[in-house]
């Protein structure tokens, strides 16, 4: 058995993970009518083929028709949805991969044009920054209905036969329940936190009565707002060690922040330039705090920070979204020994950039990541041995050796190109 943390299996309630790799929730705005066919599917096969233990699929699955999806999420609300996801899950356990979902009402994150243009509904009438909607406030029956709504999507994915499921709660409707900026309601479900939190165990109860008490549910939720006002560090910890003593959450997975703006969302998801794995020491506090199972991701883009996060006792489980889109074969990589040949993220966010804009995830260093169906991860190489000549490359970062490297690439130069007059030679 290797010695290296981050291959020691886990096991989470009935669940063992072969490793303690995962890739977490995230939307690549896949789906085709609402649905994660041939597309979505080879995008999880080709991680899960690598050595990955965990892949969570579809950040934000709506389970409701008036959450209407704006960044072409999958609609758990639909029954249809059951094949695409078994056949999606089944592969991926082919390759001892657990597989996953998010599910979520998006509440006022969202905008009033799309879809069916049914009111945008929260707790509170505060529209939000970033998608403009005018939010109605959320009365008795529409509680009762995505209650309802949410239990049933739990229903679909246990039947599609996933390993799991995990509730949204960080920018949408649930922690928009949570948070004194965005609840304005009174009776039983606003005012003092006993209450905000109400909704969510409701949820979480339903759900328990309908899957039983085998099937696993986490949370992905803020537990530091971060902000004037909002839900602090203290209230976090204290919803924390709520969520574990209810009986009803298996694991944690733990957001620093908030989402309602471009500036907030890239603390969340930090981008080039910013400080890799800033939010690791306080996912670690939350597990010390609580003991209960906690995953992370915000930029833990390198191996060694994730199995620092590991060996330390940080977490239980390591993110790595953005890092498996650069390089889905991270896992395969490191037990063959090829570490240093690992493709590495930077956080340019080209893959974000282009969800907002209202395209798919691509990769600015990868090629082939969304395009898994056109195009393979790894290249066989060539039977036959070419030279090759290549001119004026230095610019672009590329200098021929000396002497080529064993079974590398053959060149006519015996030095660097030198730079003449804006010309190379």
């Amino acid at each position: 058995m290797s010695n290296d943390p981050l291959f020691q299996p886990y096991q989470l309630k009935h669940l063992t993970l072969k490793n303690r790799l995962m890739i977490t929730s995230h939307e690549p705005a896949y789906p085709e009518d609402g649905m994660p066919k041939d597309r979505y599917r080879a995008y999880h096969v080709e991680r899960a083929r690598a050595g990955v233990a965990l892949t969570m699929t579809a950040g934000s699955a709506s389970v409701a028709r008036d959450s209407p999806p704006v960044f072409n999420n999958i609609l758990a609300w639909k029954d249809e949805v059951v094949g695409w996801m078994k056949t999606l899950t089944d592969e991926c356990h082919d390759h001892g991969c657990a597989v996953m979902i998010q599910l979520t009402h998006l509440g006022r994150r969202t905008r009033w044009d799309k879809a069916d243009w049914l009111p945008v509904v929260s707790p509170g009438h505060e529209r939000e920054p970033s998608h403009k909607a005018f939010p109605k406030k959320t009365e008795d029956w529409d509680i009762a209905r995505i209650i309802k709504d949410y239990t049933d999507a739990a229903e679909r994915m246990q039947a599609a036969g996933l390993d799991g499921i995990e509730l949204q709660a960080y920018g949408h409707l649930m922690d928009q329940f949570w948070s004194p900026l965005t609840n304005d309601l009174d009776g039983p479900y606003g005012g003092s936190l006993d209450n905000r939190l109400r909704f969510t165990f409701d949820i979480l109860s339903e759900i328990r009565k309908r899957c039983g008490s085998d099937f696993i549910v986490g949370l992905r939720y803020t537990a530091d707002e971060d902000m004037p006002g909002g839900l602090t560090k203290e209230d976090g910890i204290e919803i924390s060690r709520r969520l574990k003593d209810s009986g009803m959450v298996d694991f944690l997975n733990v957001i620093k922040g908030h989402i309602e703006t471009d500036a907030a969302l890239t603390d969340v998801i930090p981008v080039q330039g910013m400080r890799s794995a800033p939010h690791l020491d306080f996912a670690g506090e939350v597990r010390r705090e609580t003991g209960m199972p906690v995953f992370h991701a915000a930029k833990i883009q390198d191996v060694a920070t994730a199995r620092h996060a590991i060996a330390s006792g940080k977490l239980d489980l390591v993110g790595m979204t953005r890092a498996h889109m650069a390089d889905p074969h991270i896992v395969a990589k490191i037990q063959r020994g090829e570490e240093d040949r690992i493709r590495p993220c930077v956080g340019a966010n080209y893959c974000l950039d282009r969800i907002y804009q209202g395209g798919m995830a691509l990769c600015l260093h990868n090629p082939a990541t969304g395009r898994e169906l056109e195009q393979p991860q790894e290249v066989t190489p060539a039977d036959t041995r070419r030279r090759v000549v290549v001119i004026g490359a230095r610019p672009a970062g590329l200098e021929p050796p000396a002497s080529p490297p064993p079974g590398g690439m053959r060149s006519s130069c015996t030095r660097p190109p030198t730079i003449r007059a804006g010309r190379s030679a």
